[in-house]
């Protein structure tokens, strides 16, 4: 039963990830992402950076109910829920290794099939 509960608070962990790993153009430090999500899919971004380097992450859309969790190496949850805190943040790498951005439509959206068009903009300096 309890299974089942987590199942039901949890619709996300049934639906559609679409993993991409980033990339940064030799010479630059940043790079913007124009793609999009649709009800219930996840995109999740890989980033590999270094401890000490400091990240930025902007997300812009039309669509008001899109958001995008960070998640460091290794970690059970989200350092970044800019559902809570905006969609945008910078913060010092406090770990080396990838850092995961999820990007998702919340869930009164996703219950509608919305898809939502977006830019995502990576800086690391």
């Amino acid at each position: 039963m309890l299974a089942a509960a987590l199942l039901n608070a949890c619709p996300s962990l049934a639906d559609e990830v679409r993993r991409e790993v980033v990339h940064f153009a030799p010479g630059s430090s940043s790079s913007t992402v124009k793609s999009s999500v649709e009800g219930y899919q996840t995109v999740q971004y890989s980033l590999s950076v270094n401890a000490g380097q400091k990240m930025s992450v902007q997300l812009d859309s039309r669509n008001a109910s899109v958001y995008f969790n960070v998640t460091a190496p290794g970690a059970a949850s989200a350092m970044y829920n800019s559902s809570i805190s905006g969609n945008g943040t910078s913060f010092t790498i406090p770990s080396s290794g990838a850092y995961i951005i999820d990007v998702y439509l919340m869930r009164n959206a996703a219950r509608r099939n919305e898809k939502a068009d977006y830019n995502l903009t990576l800086y690391v300096e």
